[in-house]
């Protein structure tokens, strides 16, 4: 039996990247998936591709009615709705002193009241499943500090903080609730402009395993989270980063 059949799942951000190879990897093992993004383009063809097991909404995660048309659409077409993975994340690096308050608000909307209102918005579509687990995609930058990196940061370390409470509050209807802190993973995302004229693969090449990760070894974790394997854990850290926060070594 596939690892997830008979659940339907919504992911954000699932038009590239993280969010997308979580699409492709739950429909592989039997789930039925709502791909959400505000990339309508690339979303439509990742669900063109998947077939009848997939759908494309469009998502701006930063709008409660946008999170409503969603889980209406999952249960319309699908009869249910048993997985969030709140993926959907934007990336903006700059020193205080020169980001702009603007910039801050539009990371902390995306990143953090995003996944927010996910969790918000799927509730009462969960209870009436009887189950549901949500995996709120954070950072290792929701582990420990990055310079320039306040905005994103602050947001990461709230979705960690949120998953926790969470949990507490959902233990009680059979709904788990747990975040994932991945590294640095090969995306779009992960090469901002900033990092133009930056050797990115530098701080890879000292980590435990010395490479950039892929964005399948993050959806093989959020399908284990998913899945009935993890039924006893919720509220809980899980970390994919090659060894990034694992300490120094010294020679």
């Amino acid at each position: 039996m596939k690892r997830l059949e008979g659940k339907v799942a919504l992911i954000t951000g699932a038009a590239r990247g993280q969010g997308e190879a979580e699409a492709r990897l739950f429909v592989a093992e039997g789930a039925r998936v709502v791909i959400a993004d505000v990339l309508d383009a690339d979303g439509q063809r990742v669900a063109s591709e998947l077939g009848e097991a997939a759908m494309f909404q469009r998502l701006d995660v930063t709008r409660p009615e946008d999170w409503s048309a969603a889980v209406s659409a999952a249960q319309a077409r699908f009869g249910k709705l048993d997985v969030l993975v709140n993926n959907a994340a934007i990336l903006k690096l700059a020193p205080i002193e020169t980001c702009s308050l603007e910039d801050y608000r539009k990371v902390i909307e995306v990143n953090q009241v995003g996944c927010w209102l996910g969790m918000k918005a799927v509730l009462p579509a969960m209870k009436e499943a009887g189950r549901g687990s949500i995996v709120n995609v954070s950072s290792t930058a929701g582990m420990e500090g990055v310079a320039s990196g306040t905005a994103y940061v602050a947001s990461k370390f709230a979705v960690r903080g949120m998953t926790k409470a969470a949990a507490l509050e959902l233990g009680g209807y059979n709904i788990r609730v747990n975040s994932v802190h991945p590294g640095g993973i090969d995306t779009a995302m992960a090469r901002p402009p900033e990092f133009a004229n930056f050797d990115s693969a530098s701080i890879y090449r000292g980590l435990p395993i010395p490479r950039i990760g892929r964005p399948e070894e993050v959806a093989n974790l959020v399908l284990f989270l998913a899945s009935e394997e993890s039924t006893y854990c919720t509220g809980a850290e899980f970390i994919v980063d090659g060894g990034m926060l694992a300490g120094s070594t010294f020679s």
